[in-house]
């Protein structure tokens, strides 16, 4: 049986020390497959090992979150089984619709984006100094993941590769530059994207190879792509990828892209409310176990 491996790029703001992150996002994992498939959640939890955390928060921000502060919030979401119905009418509210709309409509005309509530500007802000590249962070951090993947595709491993909000940019162009400047002939079985922005035209524009065209516009080195969603998170716009990546599998470089936007509820809550976008929430959500449980359950 192949090696499987799971690599975790994590999205924006100061995280915990790698180690505990490291921890938390497993526990996490490990409960959302618990979820959709109990008979599976075992053998997973005793491979850990397979379970690598691409720490590049520390390298941005320079700083770590204290750990302590998601702990009870953490704990008290994995002791909650599903979205209440105040989660549900909150995810779905007028006011998520209304700032989706004015997201959306800045999207299209970037020279608004002085409209966008301060959260949404300063989120529009980092992804600016990523893909500018600012003292070669961006170029710095795609190294940290680049050397997580390069061993793994030289043993032919099967790889998921997970990638939640501007971890999945991060993932798309390492991937790029693996395919179309290194070369690398190794292939990721499975991109899974959480909460992912690669749907703004403001990202695809500015994503490595995005001046190119045919082939050389995207990854080839992707088998499958799963893209998930949660109701109300705006990180996402509403947009499924499928559509904006159809090229894709027009060209034969990959076998499907599958979105997965509708009914997903993430339910994560702390002192600030209900968070949508919040990665423990997606992990343990059961239809992201699904997709993780049934990858590890080929060619067992």
């Amino acid at each position: 049986m192949r090696p499987r491996h799971i690599v975790f790029v994590p999205g924006k703001n100061p995280k915990p020390p790698a180690e505990q992150h490291h921890e938390l996002l497993w526990r996490t994992l490990c409960e959302g497959v618990r979820r959709a498939d109990p008979e599976l959640v075992a053998d997973l939890e005793a491979s850990m090992d397979a379970f690598t955390l691409v720490a590049w928060n520390p390298l941005y921000y320079g700083e770590a979150k204290d750990v302590s502060r998601d702990l009870p919030w953490i704990d008290a979401l994995i002791n909650t089984h599903g979205p209440s119905e105040a989660d549900v009418r909150e995810a779905a509210s007028w006011h998520r619709l209304i700032d989706r709309t004015l997201y959306n409509l800045i999207d299209s005309v970037p020279t608004l984006m002085r409209l966008l509530p301060r959260p949404m500007r300063e989120a529009a802000e980092e992804l600016s100094r990523y893909f500018e590249n600012h003292d070669g962070v961006a170029a710095r951090i795609r190294e940290l993941l680049k050397q997580a993947l390069r061993p793994r595709l030289a043993e032919d491993a099967r790889i998921l590769l997970i990638g939640h909000s501007m971890g999945a940019v991060i993932a798309y162009d390492t991937l790029w530059e693996l395919s179309h400047v290194e070369r690398h002939p190794g292939r990721v079985d499975r991109f899974l994207t959480l909460g992912s922005p690669l749907g703004m035209n403001y990202v695809r524009h500015r994503l490595l190879g995005a001046a190119r065209e045919g082939a050389e516009r995207y990854p080839a080195n992707l088998r499958r792509w799963v893209n998930v969603a949660a109701v109300g998170d705006l990180t996402t716009l509403g947009r499924e990828v499928r559509e904006d990546y159809c090229e894709m599998s027009q060209l034969g470089l990959l076998e499907s892209i599958e979105d997965h936007s509708r009914g997903i509820y993430n339910f994560f809550r702390n002192e600030d409310g209900l968070n949508v976008h919040r990665s423990y929430g997606y992990l343990v959500n059961p239809a992201v176990g699904r997709i993780i449980a049934d990858w590890w359950r080929e060619d067992r």
